[in-house]
């Protein structure tokens, strides 16, 4: 971890030197998209494209401001040549006319593969196959499927429906694939660099978790220089927006696991119990929660009275930049009042000192990791707990004390060092993580921020109240 806040530490110096020649920070114009279930890569001209269901797909120089590049699997598809036609064996054998969360990697001949499924949806009837393409923006050329479920004989309680891949290259220069949906659980594979397909002989590959039609889907899988881990994120829940959608993790020092949480719990025990169906109590002690749905509750001083819930946040992504060392959490979410309708949410992630990764409580908007000039003052604090909440998590009022208390709905101590190295115990719970400065995007105010977990994986948020002194 000794590399991490060196890392920090820089960042630090170069944000504090930025702000003290620009002055007030900037407060950045965003575009919203509407890709479910966005899968993130890096071109080579630094341009970020997201990947999601029904062949939608945006692109972005800054994460920030979005632009529709495909819009469905129908007439609004550019990424694939008359889709219908050449993905036409898939979409028979799921009896559907769409497309399921997709990934795209690009590999050792420099193209760019996209790894597309497709399922019937009321059951795990389902087909994985691969195109290529010279741009991540297409046209791609379908070179076909090579996995299928929910055939005659499938045995849905203990083998993968084959959707949601997530395609990545391990330290060692070996292609994986990690992918599934509720069913039997999270697989992974062996892949060829070369081709794009699994290497034989391989079946399903390994299990990693899940059985017994547990709720959990979209994994993807990120490598962290910092702490030699491999990361698996997870969805937990229905995606529906009153239906828990949340974002949990777990790690292991290899790519095809054993994958533990916080707690030290084996993930592969994590799954329903035998004849169960969708019974989130058998899982939900599983897993960090990183974010599930909330809302930082409106205070008197809060120049923008409408209430913003975020509702059912999932199937995420995430992305490391090498250059700059920060992290990022890139996923859709759906809003308390607004139905079914989503947007893709992209959120800075850093590395706590027991090696998780935390989310900022607030959307990234440029912001570097760095300790705040003033960080006492009234918070609005957000406990994400570990349950699969149905509805959002409303935040409480506390405030942190010059002399290094908590007061308010919560009481205890807290700390930050120059690094932004966060710590406090809140109502007798110890969590560490980063304190930092944030945007307050409803607020148009930058504002000092902190994220951090407790030692059984729950994410605790705190967002300054923006006009509070």
């Amino acid at each position: 971890m000794k590399r991490l806040w060196a890392v920090l530490l820089a960042l630090l110096t170069l944000s504090c030197g930025a702000l003290a020649e620009s002055g007030e920070m900037a407060v950045p114009k965003f575009k919203d998209v509407s890709v479910h279930d966005p899968s993130v890569i890096r071109a080579e001209d630094g341009t970020y494209y997201v990947f999601g269901s029904h062949m939608t797909a945006a692109k972005s120089t800054d994460l920030i401001q979005w632009k529709m590049i495909s819009r469905d699997a129908g007439n609004g598809c550019t990424l694939v040549e008359n889709v219908q036609e050449q993905m036409k064996e898939a979409l028979q054998y799921a009896k559907t006319d769409t497309f399921w969360a997709p990934d795209v990697q690009r590999l050792n001949d420099g193209r760019y593969y996209l790894y597309y499924c497709t399922c019937k949806g009321d059951s795990p009837l389902s087909m994985l196959g691969v195109a290529v393409s010279d741009s991540p923006e297409g046209p791609y050329e379908n070179l076909g499927v090579f996995l299928k479920s929910g055939y005659a004989g499938y045995d849905a309680n203990n083998l993968p429906n084959v959707v949601d891949p997530c395609v990545f290259f391990d330290q060692e220069g070996k292609l994986w694939m990690v992918y599934g949906s509720y069913s039997g659980g999270i697989y992974i594979l062996e892949m060829d660099p070369d081709t794009g397909f699994p290497l034989e002989g391989q079946n399903y590959g390994k299990k990693l978790l899940g059985k017994n039609h547990a709720r959990i889907e979209g994994p993807y899988i990120l490598y962290s220089p910092d702490t030699d881990y491999y990361y698996l994120f997870l969805s937990f829940g229905g995606l529906n927006a009153d239906d828990g959608y949340n974002i949990r993790v777990c790690r292991s020092r290899n790519p095809d696991g054993p994958y533990e949480d916080a707690l030290g719990q084996q993930m592969i025990q994590c799954g329903g119990r035998p004849g169960t169906y969708f019974n989130d109590p058998d899982y939900e002690g599983y897993g960090v929660k990183l974010m599930g749905g909330y809302c930082f509750e409106n205070v008197e001083s809060d120049t923008n009275q409408f209430r913003l819930a975020y509702r059912s946040p999932g199937h995420n992504s995430a992305y490391y930049d090498a250059e700059t060392g920060r992290y990022f959490l890139v996923f859709h979410t759906r809003f308390a009042g607004s139905g079914e309708s989503f947007k893709v949410r992209v959120h800075q992630m850093a590395m706590n000192e027991d090696g998780w990764p935390v989310a900022l409580p607030q959307r990234y908007a440029g912001e570097e990791i760095q300790a705040p000039e003033n960080k006492t003052g009234l918070y609005k604090v957000i406990l994400h707990e570990r349950d699969i909440n149905k509805t959002e998590h409303v935040s409480k009022l506390v405030t942190l004390n010059g002399d290094g208390t908590v007061s308010g709905d919560l009481t205890g101590t807290w700390s930050c060092d120059e690094s932004g190295l966060f710590r406090c115990e809140m109502d007798g719970v110890s969590y560490t993580g980063v304190m930092t400065v944030a945007l307050d995007s409803k607020e148009s105010v930058w504002v000092p921020v902190f994220t951090a977990l407790d030692e059984t994986g729950a994410a605790l948020w705190g967002s300054h109240a923006a006009h509070e002194n």
